[in-house]
């Protein structure tokens, strides 16, 4: 067995835009609850009630809907190096950032499908203001109960026109670990669930159904019980927010969803449950197309538009 490489320690942040900017600040801040953090140019940074770093989520105005980058966040300046100049040897490196709001030097770069993404160690904690002190000391910030009140960033899922060679970058490249795949009759990978961590999904690529390259499928946002992902559709509701899966129960990694999209187009998942795998000779799973089809876990059929819309949107779905 190949040694893991164990230099990247998780998604530090993801850069989400919007042509609603307004809009979409409105759905994350109330309908979601996330807290607004700082602003600067035409971002928002926003954080759940559970993140130790000062946000997850940079929200910019943009022409269109879609992802911005995927910030990394290393366990150290040693590892970042370690990284950044294996990144450099794919060809892939786009050069080094001063940094952003939170967090210091950052080294650009793609995967093969063009999604862009960022490497950082130095980052700055969250010290919550008065009004947001938690009464506990293992507790960044104090849980407000606004909206579905997300706690963190979970995963996030991109669209690649082939899945595979994306797939091998973060391995080879960035040491996540597959977990879970779909292989279709022709050989070809329909998906990928990979981690850095014991979570058994923190960064999908799943086919797009143009054969696009750099679109999103999807931001997932973690609340720590079902019944806080029911309320969260209730939320929805009486909030016009579209639903376009109501929550159930995912057959891939076993995760419990709630799906709706923002004011500004993107895909927004609540999530909650899955599996850790604390096996360092875990054998990833493969799912035949056959055992896709079967849908959801409970036997819920897969809405069509959950394979074919993505951001930014190609086909004037919306």
């Amino acid at each position: 067995m190949t040694e893991l490489i164990h230099d990247v320690a998780r998604i530090g942040h993801a850069e989400l835009f919007t042509p609603k900017p307004q809009e979409s600040l409105r759905f994350f801040a109330d309908v979601l609850g996330m807290e607004e953090e700082a602003r600067e140019g035409q971002s928002v940074y926003l954080r759940g009630w559970g993140d130790y770093l000062r946000y997850s989520l940079k929200l910019t105005e943009s022409e269109q809907a879609g992802i911005g980058h995927v910030a990394l966040r290393t366990w150290s300046s040693e590892a970042l190096e370690r990284r950044v100049a294996a990144v450099e040897a794919t060809g892939l490196g786009k050069g080094w950032i001063d940094g952003d709001v939170g967090h210091g030097p950052a080294y650009q770069f793609t995967d093969p499908d063009g999604h862009p993404y960022e490497l950082f160690y130095e980052a700055e904690r969250y010290v919550a203001p008065d009004h947001l002190k938690p009464s506990w000391r293992n507790q960044p910030q104090r849980y407000t109960a606004r909206g579905a009140c997300v706690k963190r960033l979970d995963h996030i899922n991109m669209l690649a026109a082939d899945v595979r060679p994306n797939r091998e970058f973060l391995e080879d490249v960035l040491g996540y670990r597959l977990y879970e795949r779909i292989e279709l009759d022709d050989g070809t990978e329909g998906g990928a669930w990979m981690s850095v961590s014991i979570a058994a999904h923190e960064l999908i690529y799943v086919a797009d159904h143009y054969g696009a390259h750099g679109r999103l499928h999807h931001l997932a946002f973690w609340v720590d019980t079902r019944e806080e992902c029911l309320r969260a559709a209730d939320i929805f509701v009486e909030n016009d927010v579209f639903i376009e899966a109501a929550p159930s129960k995912h057959g891939v990694v076993q995760g419990f969803f709630l799906y709706g999209y923002e004011p500004g187009g993107n895909r927004i998942e609540v999530t909650t449950g899955g599996y850790f795998v604390f096996d360092p000779d875990f054998e990833p799973i493969t799912w035949t197309q056959t055992e896709r089809a079967r849908g959801q876990f409970w036997g819920v059929k897969t809405v069509e538009s959950f394979h074919t819309y993505g951001t930014p949107d190609v086909a004037g779905a919306r």
